[in-house]
């Protein structure tokens, strides 16, 4: 396992949970952390123990945001090219919170947020492309970078809206408000609120019920499903896909396994491997490149 600067990840019992850890920066998203949670999320592809992801972070907050050491410039991007002795393209840099959501997006396993204090900016933001989100209660969230005078980033634009509606979106981004998890809550941006001490044990005991019960790569079919269709232009699209990966898994050992052990009364041993046995057809479609 590659050794990170800014996060911790730890494998046990089929989780994987990847913990943000600068903490003394109350985990303040950097270009390295975006560089080792892609990396994490590499090694957590293509490790066929890791069943689930559980995002959590170090200390008292989840992530309190880009960390503002830069000052002024922290969001100059051609500041940051020169600092790296690059050549300064605004066509072709690249939002650093952005390539994480795709990633995250890509990823082979489902992804649980588990929110244990403030997520402000990109905090929140990177939470977006995760599947099911926990939270503490009373943690601050927002979306506030119209207070900072730059734009919602981290694929925001694409998830929020079809996460909590457009009016709620557009109200969180054009105030850039802080609002605490009871409203995120109450607007269906997270899945449920607990005691800090209880967050971790509800996000692994939602984790247990998908590593114990389900067949890897049937969820790993299912996630890029749904979330292939979110933008779909008419049902059809989804009738392709469904049609073609029934037929695809209908004929695979995990499915003969998950029937004879449903009719015999036993917990399943799923044979296939996300490594190896995803379809030929999988993605349905590729991730389109950056520059056009």
């Amino acid at each position: 396992m590659p050794a990170f600067e800014t996060i911790k990840l730890e494998i046990a019992n089929g989780v994987a949970t990847l913990t943000l850890n600068r903490p003394d920066r109350m985990n303040a998203f950097t270009p390295q952390m975006a560089l080792d949670m892609i990396a994490a999320f590499d090694e957590t592809d293509a490790n066929d123990d890791v069943r689930v992801v559980i995002v959590t972070g170090e200390g008292r907050a989840f992530c309190a945001g880009a960390d503002l050491a830069g000052a002024g410039s922290t969001f100059d991007y051609e500041k940051r090219a020169a600092a790296r002795g690059g050549t300064f393209d605004p066509a072709a840099e690249r939002d650093g919170g952005g390539t994480v959501g795709i990633r995250i997006y890509e990823s082979l396993k489902p992804v649980i947020a588990a929110i244990n204090g403030p997520a402000v900016g990109v905090g929140a933001t990177m939470t977006l492309p995760m599947d099911i989100r926990l939270a503490v209660e009373g943690a601050k969230m927002g979306f506030v970078f119209a207070r900072r005078g730059i734009v919602p980033e981290t694929l925001s634009s694409y998830f929020l809206p079809r996460l909590v509606g457009v009016q709620t979106a557009m109200e969180w981004t054009m105030t850039g408000r802080v609002f605490m998890s009871e409203e995120a809550l109450a607007r269906g941006l997270v899945r449920s609120l607990h005691k800090p001490d209880e967050l971790l044990p509800a996000a692994h005991a939602l984790a247990r019920e998908i590593a114990d019960n389900t067949a890897p790569v049937s969820v790993a079919l299912a996630r890029r499903m749904m979330l292939d269709m979110l933008d779909a232009s008419h049902p059809m699209e989804a009738h392709r896909i469904e049609s073609r990966w029934m037929v695809s898994r209908g004929q695979s050992g995990d499915a003969k396994e998950g029937v004879t052990a449903f009719l015999e009364k036993r917990a399943p041993v799923y044979p296939d491997r996300v490594s190896k046995d995803l379809p030929d057809t999988f993605p349905w479609r590729e991730t389109p490149a950056f520059k056009e």
